[in-house]
């Protein structure tokens, strides 16, 4: 009975402690949380050095989320780095000239669907995967965008190797972790006459040699279609008719802290020498008035919704409409 009490006695003050912790230095029990939620270990000269940078990324959600945006912030896995270390490890370190892109997309007659979303329409979108510490989205949007594609076109869902176009499309003027386009990834497959899977030739998140067998691919190409530079209601027709798209934009430090809604900036670049960033466009829809785009992301399902963002539609949005592409299956 006495050890019970003890017990209870000693919960208690720890709940007491706990408390004043959290009056005392709330924004560093957030982080401590923070910490434990993404199993986070620093020596100690590190730890405040990422406290001092979690404090300032908080502090700047929180002043965001108490304006009136059409989307909101939130911490996630990225929440103890500078947006320098972001964009060094995440991001595009090769500018990518999408404006070399020319339009061979068609436009053909008759509405487009008001909304769509493939998640939606059949299995035809993989999960939400996790490029890591290595600017390799493009890859990503590039098999994204073909294996939906080919579960349109045959009923059967792949997943991709990201890992051989990481290794293999250099010639294409792509450059691994370094950067490069869905268009030139799908020149690639074209040429070189096919894709492994994931299985066959599994996904490291950094740079290595081409190790491509032929007689294991399963994925190929016949033709690629680029969207011309701008022409967003294009890419609006190709989601709607076709299949998802990929696209690149530029993504800015706000970018990264988003957490749901409609992501728009006033202030990000709409030229196709600014973008940064390779994504999947799965959908379209409009919320509230604002018409969006319904977008895979590649940094994880714990990012953003599930993995996805909307952002606003119709503007060009921080370059989005700039080297838009997609591949068309040979099946």
């Amino acid at each position: 009975m006495l050890g019970a009490l003890q017990t209870q006695n000693k919960r208690q003050e720890f709940q007491v402690l706990q408390r004043l912790f959290l009056f005392l230095f709330p924004e560093e029990f957030h982080f401590k949380s923070w910490m434990l939620q993404n199993n986070r270990k620093y020596s100690l000269e590190e730890y405040y050095q990422r406290l001092q940078i979690f404090v300032a990324n908080k502090r700047r959600i929180d002043r965001h989320n108490a304006g009136n945006h059409t989307f909101e912030m939130g911490l996630n896995q990225f929440s103890d780095m500078t947006f320098t270390e972001f964009r060094k490890k995440y991001l595009w370190s090769e500018p990518q000239n999408c404006s070399a892109t020319k339009g061979n997309f068609l436009a053909s007659s008759g509405p487009c669907p008001s909304t769509i979303d493939w998640r939606k329409k059949g299995n035809y979108v993989t999960p939400v995967k996790n490029q890591g510490a290595c600017g390799s989205c493009w890859t990503f949007s590039t098999t994204g965008c073909l294996e939906s594609a080919i579960a349109i076109a045959t009923g059967k869902l792949l997943s991709l190797a990201e890992q051989q176009l990481v290794d293999c499309a250099q010639d294409f003027n792509n450059h691994g972790c370094s950067g490069g386009l869905p268009s030139q990834a799908f020149e690639y497959i074209l040429y070189n006459k096919g894709l492994q899977g994931e299985d066959t030739y599994p996904y490291q998140a950094q740079n290595g040699t081409c190790k491509f067998q032929p007689e294991k691919a399963i994925a190929f190409v016949k033709d690629v279609v680029n969207i011309t530079l701008y022409d967003e209601p294009g890419m609006v027709e190709a989601v709607g008719k076709h299949n998802p798209i990929s696209f690149a934009f530029e993504v800015t430090e706000d970018f990264v802290r988003y957490s749901k809604g409609i992501y728009s900036n006033p202030t990000c670049d709409k030229t196709p020498d600014k973008v940064n960033h390779a994504v999947l466009a799965v959908g379209y829809g409009e919320e509230n008035g604002t018409p969006h785009w319904i977008v895979k992301n590649s940094w994880g399902p714990l990012w953003g919704m599930d993995g996805y963002f909307y952002i606003e539609r119709g503007k060009n949005m921080c370059g989005l409409a700039a080297c838009a592409s997609y591949p068309i299956p040979q099946v």
